[in-house]
């Protein structure tokens, strides 16, 4: 891949590089680092075939810089049927972060017919062109498909898919992406007409499904804010149809890139 990657592996250590620097501070890594990563790591040390990662949750509660990145993981819950497993991200040897992971064991759905909804009615990102510049300098590829950051009104929809590696070296899996660009929610939910206002402190995945194509499409589904604690959340899709939800939940926030 011709892009930088995000990390770099040195032994049990990941290096983070500088096309991870996110938009709070001139030396911070983005929150979507902190969350594929976890994700890729658990997935990586525990997931076999027959069980799906169908709820992620991370807690981010601190802006980790270039430092080097250790991820530790524990398993709580080794069942049959359920398991669940921890992730710490540490960064320079402070906890930046973690996750907790629930994987399912496959088995066939239950019988009847439940309500689901319509899938929505977006033109695949090959019919789509490209915008004039990536977004962030280039951390990822997107293609707008209505409303934008900044524009009031309903519906924001948008395609999203990676450019670059997470680790050298080690292509994405259909979770790791997922996982990498969820942290997506929070600015596409909760941007208003002054800009993004909010920091988010936490992302929780649900998927019943992996995406089975580059692209993650992101339809927003709520917003609300009140004494500087907000909460967004949107849709999930792959090119051929829902694949889950992201939620997040926020805090005001001024940045401080100079």
């Amino acid at each position: 891949m011709a892009n930088e990657p995000f990390f770099r592996k040195e032994g049990d250590l990941f290096l983070p590089t500088r096309a991870g620097i996110g938009p709070w501070t001139a030396d911070s890594l983005h929150g979507r680092l902190i969350i594929g990563l976890l994700g890729a790591e658990i997935e990586r040390q525990y997931r076999t075939p027959e069980y799906m990662p169908a709820r992620l949750t991370v807690d981010m509660y601190r802006l980790p810089d270039l430092s080097p990145v250790e991820v530790v993981t524990r398993v709580v819950k080794d069942g049959y049927r359920i398991k669940v497993v921890d992730a710490e991200f540490i960064s320079g040897g402070q906890s930046a972060g973690r996750a907790t992971c629930q994987l399912l064991r496959r088995t066939g759905n239950a019988l009847g017919k439940v309500w689901a909804p319509d899938n929505w009615d977006a033109p695949k990102p090959a019919d789509m062109p490209p915008p004039e510049q990536r977004p962030m300098g280039g951390m990822w590829d997107m293609r707008r498909i209505a409303g934008d950051f900044g524009v009031p009104g309903h519906p924001r929809r948008v395609w999203m898919a990676e450019v670059r590696d997470l680790v050298e070296g080690e292509p994405f899996t259909p979770f790791a992406r997922v996982a990498t660009a969820a942290d997506f929610v929070s600015p596409f939910a909760n941007s208003g007409d002054q800009g993004l206002g909010y920091i988010n402190s936490d992302v929780t995945i649900y998927l019943h499904r992996e995406p089975v194509t580059d692209w993650v499409g992101f339809d927003v589904t709520g917003h609300g804010a009140t004494d500087g604690v907000a909460i967004g959340e949107c849709r999930l899709y792959d090119e051929q149809g829902v694949i889950g939800a992201a939620s997040c939940t926020a805090l005001a926030q001024k940045r401080k890139v100079s």
